[in-house]
Order: C-alpha cells, then structure tokens, then sequence
C-alpha cells in the first residue's frame, strides 16, 4: 500500500473511531471515559470482555467532581490495555496524548475545560479516542 493510501485508511479509521466514541456519549448510556475506552477496546482488543469499561464509569465528567477529564482518562486506560509489557512505549504515548490534550483544550481538567467552551464534551469524547487511536497507530 502506498503512503497516500495508508494515510487515507488511518484517517478513515481515526475518523470511524472518533464518530462511534462520540455516538456512544451522546446516546447517554456512557460517560465520557466509559465511551472512549469501550471504543477503544473494541478496535485494538475485541476479545475482552464489554464489562471492562465497567471499570471506567466512576472517571465520567472529571471524576465526578470536574479533575482530570474523563475521555482522557478513559484513553489512557485503553492505552493500558493495548499496549502491553512495554511501560516505556505507554509512557510516552499517554505523554503524548496528554501534551495534545493540554494544546488542543488549554487544560486537562475537566472544570476548566467546561467553564471556557459549554456544551463540547460530545465532540471532545470523539477527538480522544480519535487522538489515541493515531498515537497508537
């Protein structure tokens, strides 16, 4: 496959995986956390079982009480769960991912996220899970 060709099928693919994270928050049976890593598990590591993102729900909305958002937590577990026995390569991309993070939305708690931009935790949900998955890429 050529490079242009690759580059189009990681695009599509970032793209399906941002849209199906996104679909899972707004229909209001996941968080934020619990969408992007059922999203994330289902693409890099399908033979887990679902009631892992189980393990997510309390991290929905900052932690319940507005830290470290939840979408951001919820790829950082997934992150933990794809890239296995090799904390070296996890650490980086989750430095990654959160340097993005802070650049793309000016902070990575979710109080301070919210108070600047209402009504993004949707698309935000989206871009995450799209974001770890070219980091992972």
């Amino acid at each position: 496959m050529s490079g242009l060709k690759q580059k189009d099928a990681l695009g599509a693919t970032v793209e399906a995986i941002e849209k199906e994270a996104e679909e899972l928050f707004r229909s209001g049976k996941m968080n934020c956390a619990e969408a992007v890593l059922a999203t994330l598990k289902n693409h890099f590591r399908p033979e887990l079982p679902d009631d892992i993102t189980d393990m997510a729900t309390g991290f929905g909305g900052g932690s319940g009480s507005g830290c470290i958002c939840g979408a951001l937590t919820g790829a950082t577990m997934a992150m933990g769960l794809i890239v296995k026995n090799d904390k070296k390569r996890l650490k980086d991309l989750t430095r990654e991912l959160h340097k993005w993070f802070t650049a793309s939305y000016g902070a990575t708690c979710c109080r301070v996220v919210l108070s600047g931009q209402k009504g993004i935790c949707a698309s935000l949900t989206g871009k995450v899970a799209g974001k770890a998955t070219s980091l992972l890429l």
